[in-house]
């Protein structure tokens, strides 16, 4: 999963780097998923986290990484500009 949100009334990379961390740890924590911010970090109102969850079933990783994406949309103070979440199977 690839988010890109906004970040409204940043004034510093210190918030921008406590709420990009509240984020992951909420995917870490909750979900038990990898996350990490992978682009535009010298933004300092915009950012991009890419998320990965591993499982035996494509449907349960599917809905894990739904879920997610949720709880970043009503629970967090950013404004989702753009989410893509894709799953493969082996």
């Amino acid at each position: 999963m690839q988010v890109i949100f906004e970040i409204p009334g940043v004034d510093s990379i210190k918030e921008k780097r406590r709420i990009i961390r509240s984020i992951k740890d909420k995917l870490q924590k909750r979900f038990r998923m990898s996350a990490a911010e992978v682009d535009l970090q010298d933004s300092l109102s915009f950012s991009q986290i890419g998320a990965a969850v591993v499982s035996n079933s494509k449907e349960f990783g599917e809905t894990v990484m739904n879920k997610a994406f949720q709880t970043i949309e009503t629970e967090t103070p950013v404004r989702v500009q753009d989410v893509a979440i894709h799953s493969e199977e082996f």
